[in-house]
């Protein structure tokens, strides 16, 4: 029995905690059941340090999963500059008190008390060219990236399940190999959806003869927006595939914020009163402007309104993004009276409302409900879809009738998904294969305009389930997105 169990654990061997090491060679975390030894399904979970992953590990321990914790080193304070392309004058010294180290030992801590084997997986470097580096290209272009997405997309679901498949595989082949994080989001799977009774009354309402939908058929893998319709994190994982979902664990996402606490609390968890995270990671203290101020130089410009008369002075169009309303823009709030004397005028807040980083302008519109500040048609490239049965159905049809956002958080609006003509749309099951695929591109016609729409960031779409009895509130399925152009 003893070499039965070094061989599950083979796969483990590269990890250098000498602790860690002892205690999966003496098979913690497992049991016996049946017939013998049995190889548990093994899920990695990632565990940032914040009280919603922590609780993600503890929901899937108390659920029979062998949970190993990982924390993902990506950005510490002494990652001050991306490379040299990025910073030739030197310029980006400053500290980001991004706190990595007191993030990775509050998820040591909490391992700790779920007794479950905890690693530290670098990826300071992958980080660095995948997700930092595509964002301060993304400003220098003059669009508007959105790290969140791209850490999704190429870390988290990318080089995190690629190794914990790679580190996990060897031990456990028969049970299969998961990685878990804290996303609120609600993943449903071909068997959760067919024994459901709601499913049966969708699927009367999808067969109908008038329905213009589509059906469920062989793909089992469905992404739902969350309970907690404030936590909801759906919008960030548009890029996923069907081959990474069936890896992928999200238990958090039928549970409500106050509810994940509570749970924290009550399992003494060290994590439990700890505050949520805000912004993005890497800038610590520091504003964007100060950040991108670190790799691209200041270019002094004009700021125009929206007839084209110059109206101000900017710093570089590139540090600015649609929407932004403090752009510190100079002489503009004084006026001249007839005495010759300076006086304040009673101006409606401006708003970016173009930018051109070639010309180095930028056009600001006064008042948030200005018509220059809406946009109605959207032209989307890159776009995804997590089931490819939405691709026949927007063919045929010429359009499919969705509920999109452009901005996290944005109400959900009515909109019609349109095929481009070069609309080679995949909802590939290879996630490393999208990479060499045609650009995938679509036409996103909203019904009413939306306001602030920049280049760069995601478009996502949803569908609403018809109404059920139990009036369920996580009935938005994602059924995709993409970027704006």
């Amino acid at each position: 029995m003893k070499k039965r169990k070094e061989k599950v654990f083979a796969g483990m061997s590269r990890l250098r905690q000498p602790a860690l090491r002892r205690r999966l060679r003496q098979g913690e975390g497992y049991g016996r059941q049946a017939g013998g030894f049995a190889c548990k399904k093994k899920v990695f979970v990632a565990m940032s340090g914040g009280v919603d992953s922590s609780v993600a590990a503890m929901l899937l321990k108390n659920h029979g999963y062998d949970v190993v914790g990982v924390f993902m080193k990506c950005w510490t304070s002494s990652n001050t500059r991306i490379n040299a392309d990025f910073n030739a004058d030197g310029r980006g010294n400053f500290d980001d008190e991004c706190q990595a180290e007191r993030d990775a030992e509050d998820a040591r801590r909490v391992a700790g008390k779920l007794e479950i084997p905890f690693y530290i997986w670098d990826f300071e470097e992958e980080y660095k060219k995948k997700v930092v580096a595509y964002m301060v290209d993304g400003y220098r272009r003059g669009i508007t990236p959105n790290p969140d997405v791209m850490c999704n997309k190429e870390i988290k679901f990318g080089l995190f399940l690629e190794k914990a498949l790679s580190v996990g595989a060897p031990a456990c082949r028969q049970a299969g190999i998961y990685v878990a994080t804290g996303h609120y989001v609600r993943l449903m799977r071909n068997s959760n959806i067919a024994n459901s009774r709601e499913y049966n009354e969708y699927k009367s309402f999808l067969n109908s003869p008038n329905s213009r939908t589509f059906v469920d058929s062989s793909y089992g893998y469905k992404l739902y927006a969350a309970r907690d319709a404030q936590k909801d994190q759906s919008y960030f994982l548009w890029t996923l595939t069907q081959e990474q979902l069936q890896h992928c664990l999200f238990p958090i996402g039928n549970y409500l914020k106050s509810e994940v606490r509570a749970m924290a609390r009550k399992a003494g968890l060290p994590t439990a009163e700890k505050k949520d995270s805000q912004g993005i990671c890497f800038l610590g203290k520091v504003t964007l402007a100060e950040f991108l101020g670190g790799y691209l130089p200041a270019r002094e410009g004009a700021v125009l309104n929206t007839a084209g008369e110059e109206i101000g002075r900017h710093s570089g169009a590139h540090f600015y993004t649609i929407g932004q309303r403090h752009i510190g823009m100079t002489n503009r709030g004084l006026t001249q009276t007839e005495r010759g004397l300076m006086q304040k005028t009673d101006f409606k807040p401006l708003y970016v409302a173009e930018k051109n980083v070639e010309t180095n302008t930028l056009v600001v519109a006064e008042g948030s409900d200005n018509s220059a500040l809406y946009r109605k048609e959207i032209k989307l490239h890159d776009v995804n879809f997590i089931n490819s049965e939405t691709i026949p159905l927007i063919r045929a049809n010429k359009g499919y009738k969705v509920l999109a956002r452009v901005r996290y958080r944005q109400p959900l609006a009515p909109a019609t998904l349109m095929p481009a003509d070069d609309m080679q749309i995949n909802a590939d099951k290879n996630p490393r294969k999208s990479a060499s695929n045609p650009r995938k591109s679509a036409l996103l016609i909203f019904e009413q305009g939306q306001k602030f729409v920049a280049a760069g960031q995601s478009a996502v779409f949803y569908y609403k389930r018809p109404e059920t009895r139990d009036q369920k509130p996580e009935k938005y399925e994602m059924l995709g997105g993409g970027t704006i152009r």
